[in-house]
């Protein structure tokens, strides 16, 4: 399935859990780089999402500004990615309701000096929400798209063709 910000990886993964006794969800997608250190095409594990959405307050009064993801699934995708030689970058990732910003409010440069995050994507906030919530596991691999410090970005043949590293750790994963 493809999914698109926190509302729709929200109610995805609610049915997932709740309707249909899922107990583990890996989320892969891309992501933009906040960090010189993190280059297009690097995979990144989320160690946490933070974001200044207010999806687990509306969803069930939480109000925690940062979600975390199964330490038991992470280390399983960990072991896999050293299994299968492919480097891995553990970081805390964004989690953005909005894809486009204004210049008066925060920046990148702003939410990384803050909040220690390393690079953003729109879902893994609202599936780690969910998965606490219901007691089950998640996790995200992230493939970097696009970087906000060198302004490098793939295109979309490279996405298409180059972002297989996160897709054969997932598959592979030993649950």
């Amino acid at each position: 399935r493809f999914f698109m910000g926190m509302p729709s990886i929200g109610i995805y993964s609610y049915e997932l859990y709740k309707e249909y006794q899922v107990e583990d969800i890996i989320r892969i997608g891309s992501a933009g780089s906040y960090d010189a250190e993190l280059e297009i095409f690097d995979v990144v594990l989320a160690e946490s999402a933070w974001s200044e959405s207010s999806y687990g307050k509306t969803q069930n009064g939480d109000i925690s500004e940062f979600r975390y993801p199964s330490i038991f699934l992470n280390e399983k995708l960990k072991a896999t990615a050293e299994l299968k030689k492919i480097n891995l970058k553990v970081e805390k990732i964004h989690s953005s309701d909005v894809f486009y910003r204004e210049n008066n409010v925060d920046n990148y440069l702003a939410f990384r000096k803050k909040h220690d995050v390393k690079c953003v994507e729109m879902e893994s906030f609202a599936l780690f929400h969910n998965a606490q919530v219901l007691n089950k596991s998640a996790a995200c691999l992230l493939t970097i798209s696009d970087s906000f410090v060198s302004l490098k970005e793939t295109t979309a043949k490279e996405r298409q063709d180059s972002f297989t590293n996160m897709i054969e750790i997932a598959l592979e994963v030993n649950l």
